[in-house]
């Protein structure tokens, strides 16, 4: 179940938690971590409610990425905030220690990605794909450490897999996603990390801007930087 420590914030439309590594967040198999379960279980105990549990699902992370997750506590409210992350108005952080030195201090990556239902990775699209989808991000170098840089990361659209496969196709894959050819390993997860999430509260109509720490799994130069 999920730790109090884990728990950004709470009110009665929002419910907002920082996700460990190799956690789903929704569709857990038999033996895997499931993030809404154990939000729901946390909500069923600590408000000692007798019934089933809701919690929607709005935004999400892959499995092997840490931070920021956003659920709804109340029907209305999930449908108001699906409408900001369809509108791409919440705004979303990441930190990443990829393989590699950018030569640009910071710079813009666009690329069309192509995500087929039966694939387990997205891919550079080719002159052939019709069904492809621009991808584009900001980034950042914070710092490198032998042959390692901490880059930060902003999204300006949000595609599957996009940061993995946008930094990999520059040379720069995560450290730890041997899916998409880092060589090094990790120790939990894959080194990416939603840091903060800026949205509209879905009632007060509020700015709520969250922040969830790296894990003390990450090396130490990265997290005192």
């Amino acid at each position: 179940m999920l730790h109090p420590s884990q728990i950004l914030y709470e009110d009665n439309h929002l419910l907002i938690v920082d996700k460990p590594a190799d956690w789903i967040v929704q569709g857990a198999q038999s033996g895997q971590q499931s993030l809404l379960e154990s939000a729901k279980q946390y909500i069923k105990n600590k408000y000692h409610k007798p019934g089933a549990v809701y919690l929607g699902v709005v935004s999400r992370l892959d499995a092997p990425v840490t931070g920021v997750v956003p659920f709804a506590r109340t029907s209305k409210s999930a449908a108001r905030l699906s409408e900001q992350f369809r509108d791409r108005t919440p705004s979303k952080v990441y930190l990443a220690i990829v393989e590699g030195t950018p030569q640009s201090q910071s710079g813009k990556l666009e690329h069309s990605l192509v995500r087929k239902p039966e694939a387990t990775k997205t891919r550079l699209a080719l002159d052939t794909d019709h069904d492809a989808l621009k991808a584009i991000l900001n980034y950042r170098t914070i710092c490198s450490h032998e042959r390692k840089s901490l880059l930060e990361i902003v999204l300006v659209t949000g595609r599957k897999h996009q940061i993995r496969c946008q930094l990999a196709a520059m040379g720069w894959p995560i450290v730890g996603d041997q899916l998409y050819g880092a060589r090094e390993s990790f120790q939990h997860g894959i080194a990416l990390h939603c840091g903060r999430l800026s949205l509209e509260h879905p009632t007060t109509k509020k700015l709520i801007d969250v922040s969830a720490p790296l894990p003390l799994t990450w090396p130490a130069w990265a997290r005192f930087t």
